[in-house]
C-alpha cells in the first residue's frame, strides 16, 4: 500500500510539472491544464492512477497544502482596506446566488438540504483563476482586480460556516435543534482557536523557533503548526482542509507571517497542481458522458447567473456598470472551496455520489471556461455599454447622489483631458494647475468624483471609452489627452475613440507592461510611458551619472530613447545606437575620498609639491577639512593630517595612492 500511494505521488507530481510546463509555453492558464490532465489520467480516463482510496488521500494532501497557503495570504487587514465592497457586495453575491440556486433546485425536485448546499457550492467563485489572469494581464490592481478580490474575499470567509452547516443540514427534519447547538459550540471553539492561537500560542512558538536562525526548522515548525491545527479539527469532526485553513489564518495574523509566507511560496505552484490534478481525478469521465449536454448546459446556465447576480451587486455598492460585467466574468465561475464542500458533503452522506459527480463536473467545466470568458471580457462589456442605458445604471446605483456636472467643456480649446485620478493622474493635475493649464478630469470612481468636487477640484464622472464622455469634456478642442489608468483594455478603447474623435490631439498613454506599447502606438498614440522602461530608464541614467558620462549626453541619450518609442530597450541590438556611443565615457573612472593619516609623506606638502596629477595621474578635486570644503584647489594648497581628499582617476591609479595617504591601511 505504501509503495503504491509513493508511486502515485510520484506520477500526481510529474504529471503536474508535464501540465504547467505545457501551459506556460501555450500561454493557457495552468490550472485549466491541471484539471484536464487529472482527468485524462484518473481512473476514468487513461487508468494511470486506478485505486480510488490512494486518489483521495492525495487530494487530501493536496488540499490540505492548497488551502494552508491561501490561509497565509488571507489577512483580516484585508478587509478593512475596501469594507463596502467585501462586507455588502460579498453579502448580495453569496446570498442572493444561494436564494436564486434553492429556488430552481427546489423546482427540479432536490431535497432542501441539498438543494440549499447547491447553492453554497455553486456561490463559490475561483481565486486563483481569477487573481492569476488578472495579473498577468495588469489588472490586479484595477477596478476589476480589487472588486474581484473583496467579493471572493468574503467568499472564502463563508466557506468557513458553510462546512460547518453540513451536520446541521443532515438534521433538518430531525433534531434539528440539537444540531444547531453542536454547531455553535464547534464554531466558538474555533474562533476561540484562532484567537488565542493568533494572539499568543503560535507567536511564542515561532519566537523561540525565529532564535535559532535556523530556516529548516522554521519550515518545519511552519507546516508542522498546519498539520496539528489540522489533525485538531479532525478530530472535532470537522474537516482537515478547514483546519489547514486556519493554520494559515493564525499564522497569517502574527508578525512572522511575511517570513512563513516566503518560506510557502515556493511550494504554491507544487501545492495547487497536486490539487487540481488529484480533483481532475475524482471526475468520473463515463458519468459526464453520459450527460453531457445536461451537465454542459447547467454549467453555461451557473455561469451566466453568476454573472447578472455579480453585475447587480457591484451596481447596488456603487461600482459602474462596465466595472461590475468585468468583475462578474472574472468569478463567474465555481471555485476551489466548491470542491471542498462537495468532498465535505458527499463523506457526510448529504450528497449522494450521483449528485457529487454532477456538481463536480459542472465546477471543472465552469473553471475551463474562466479563462475564455475573461479574454472575452473587453468585447463583451464594451457591447453592453454601447445600449442605450440610464446614467444611473451605468454609473452604479445610489452612486451618483452628491455628484454635480460641471460646465462643459466642449467650447474649449488647448486644455488637458485627464482620464483616470489616480497617482499619475494627480501628478498631471497638479504640474498643469501649477503651469497654469486649464484641464478636466474624467474619473470612473463615483466615490473619488463625489469628494474631488467638493474641494474644487475640475473633474467629472464618466467612462473615457464613451464618444459622448470625450465630447463633453471637449475632445475636439482639447490638445492633449493623458491616459493615466492602470486597466489595459480601457487604455487601448480609451485611445482608439479619441483619435476618432480628434485626428489632431496629441495622445499620451501609460501602461505598465511592454507588449502594451505596440498596439497602442496602432490605435494613434503619439507617446506611450511604460513604466517598466521608464524605471530602466531611470536607473541607467543614474548609473551613467556615476561614470561622469556630460549631462547633454545624457539628456541626448534618453530623448532619443524616448522618441525611438524605446526601441533600443525593445530590440537589444547593438546595432540600435543611434543615441551615440557613450563607451567612451565608460571608461572605468572612478571618484573616491581618501583620508590623509599623520604618518602619510604627503602630510604637510602642497599639491604642486606633491605633483598628484603629473606622477600619479589623479586630479585632486576637492578637500574636506573638517567642516571646511575646499573646491577646486590649486597648487599651493597644503595638504594636512585628518584631510579627506575627494580624487578622480582610474580605479588603479586612486587605489596606490590611497596607499600612500595612508599607510596603515
Amino acid at each position: 500500500m505504501t509503495q503504491s500511494l509513493l508511486s502515485n505521488m510520484v506520477l500526481v507530481f510529474a504529471l503536474a510539472i508535464a501540465a504547467m510546463f505545457v501551459c506556460i509555453r501555450l500561454k493557457i492558464p495552468t490550472i485549466v491544464g491541471l484539471l484536464l490532465v487529472g482527468v485524462l489520467a484518473g481512473p476514468s480516463g487513461m487508468g494511470l492512477v486506478a485505486v480510488s482510496n490512494e486518489i483521495e488521500a492525495i487530494a487530501d494532501i493536496g488540499v490540505v497544502l492548497l488551502l494552508f497557503a491561501i490561509g497565509l495570504e488571507f489577512s483580516l487587514k484585508k478587509l478593512l482596506r475596501a469594507r463596502r465592497t467585501v462586507i455588502v457586495g460579498g453579502f448580495l453575491q453569496v446570498f442572493i446566488t444561494v436564494g436564486a440556486v434553492y429556488f430552481v433546485a427546489i423546482s427540479t425536485g432536490l431535497g432542501r438540504a441539498e438543494s440549499l448546499f447547491a447553492g453554497f457550492v455553486i456561490s463559490m467563485s475561483s481565486t486563483a483563476i481569477a487573481m492569476k489572469i488578472l495579473q498577468e494581464r495588469g489588472e490586479i490592481d484595477g477596478p476589476v482586480g480589487s472588486s474581484s478580490l473583496a467579493i471572493s474575499l468574503f467568499q472564502d470567509m463563508m466557506s468557513v460556516p458553510m462546512v460547518l452547516s453540513i451536520p446541521l443540514l443532515l438534521g433538518v427534519e430531525d433534531n434539528a435543534g440539537a444540531h444547531l447547538g453542536v454547531f455553535f459550540l464547534k464554531s466558538s471553539g474555533i474562533i476561540v482557536l484562532v484567537l488565542i492561537g493568533a494572539r499568543w500560542i503560535v507567536p511564542a512558538i515561532l519566537y523561540q523557533v525565529t532564535r535559532t536562525r535556523s530556516r529548516e526548522l522554521f519550515l518545519l515548525s511552519v507546516l508542522g503548526l498546519c498539520g496539528a491545527i489540522a489533525w485538531l479539527t479532525s478530530r472535532v469532526e470537522l474537516s482537515l482542509a478547514l483546519g489547514a485553513f486556519l493554520a494559515g489564518l493564525i499564522i497569517s495574523e502574527s508578525e512572522y507571517s511575511h517570513q512563513a509566507l516566503g518560506s510557502i511560496l515556493p511550494f504554491r505552484d507544487v501545492f495547487t497542481g497536486f490539487f487540481f490534478i488529484s480533483v481532475g481525478m475524482l471526475l468520473d469521465v463515463n458519468y459526464f458522458l453520459q450527460y453531457p449536454f445536461s451537465i454542459s448546459a447547467l454549467a453555461i446556465g451557473v455561469v451566466a447567473l453568476k454573472i447578472v447576480i455579480i453585475t447587480i451587486a457591484c451596481i447596488m455598492i456603487g461600482l459602474p456598470l462596465n466595472t461590475g460585467v468585468l468583475t462578474g466574468l472574472a468569478i463567474s465561475n465555481i471555485g476551489e472551496f466548491s470542491f471542498v464542500l462537495i468532498r465535505a458533503g458527499s463523506s457526510s452522506g448529504l450528497l449522494s455520489d450521483d449528485t457529487s459527480q454532477f456538481f463536480l463536473a459542472v465546477t471543472v467545466i465552469s473553471m475551463i471556461l474562466a479563462p475564455f470568458l475573461m479574454a472575452a471580457s473587453s468585447k463583451v462589456s464594451s457591447l453592453i455599454l454601447h445600449l442605450p442605458l440610464a446614467d444611473g445604471l451605468r454609473a452604479g446605483l445610489f452612486s451618483l447622489s452628491g455628484i454635480h456636472s460641471p460646465d462643459s467643456f466642449q467650447k474649449k480649446t488647448g486644455h488637458i483631458v485627464v482620464v483616470g485620478y489616480g497617482i499619475n493622474g494627480k501628478n498631471v493635475a497638479r504640474a498643469a494647475s501649477i503651469a497654469g493649464i486649464p484641464y478636466l478630469i474624467i474619473e470612473m470612481n463615483p466615490d473619488t468624483v463625489r469628494r474631488e468636487q467638493e474641494r474644487g477640484e475640475h473633474i467629472i464622472f464618466g467612462s473615457a471609452d464613451q464618444e459622448a464622455v470625450l465630447e463633453y469634456a471637449g475632445i475636439t478642442g482639447a490638445r492633449v489627452l493623458v491616459i493615466a489608468i492602470a486597466d489595459p483594455a480601457a487604455t487601448r478603447q480609451v485611445t482608439a475613440v479619441a483619435r476618432k474623435s480628434n485626428p489632431n490631439i496629441y495622445i499620451i498613454a501609460r501602461t505598465r507592461y511592454l507588449q502594451e506599447v505596440g498596439p497602442l502606438y496602432d490605435l494613434g498614440a503619439d507617446e506611450v510611458i511604460p513604466e517598466e522602461f521608464e524605471t530602466s530608464v531611470e536607473i541607467f541614467t543614474r548609473v551613467l551619472k556615476k561614470y561622469l558620462v556630460p549631462l547633454d549626453e545624457i539628456r541626448r541619450f534618453t530623448q532619443d530613447i524616448r522618441s525611438g518609442g524605446y526601441e533600443l530597450l525593445r530590440g537589444m541590438r547593438d546595432s540600435a545606437r543611434s543615441c551615440g556611443d557613450l563607451s567612451c565615457y565608460l571608461a572605468g573612472e572612478e571618484v573616491a575620498a581618501m583620508r590623509v593619516s599623520a604618518d602619510s609623506m604627503f602630510a604637510g606638502k602642497s599639491l604642486a609639491e606633491i605633483k598628484m596629477r603629473k606622477d600619479y595621474e589623479v586630479a585632486v578635486v576637492a578637500v574636506r577639512r573638517e567642516t571646511l570644503v575646499i573646491s577646486n584647489p590649486d597648487g599651493d594648497t597644503r595638504i594636512l593630517a585628518g584631510d579627506v581628499l575627494i580624487a578622480f582617476g582610474t580605479p588603479d591609479r586612486v587605489a596606490a595612492v590611497a596607499a600612500l595617504l595612508n599607510p596603515a591601511e
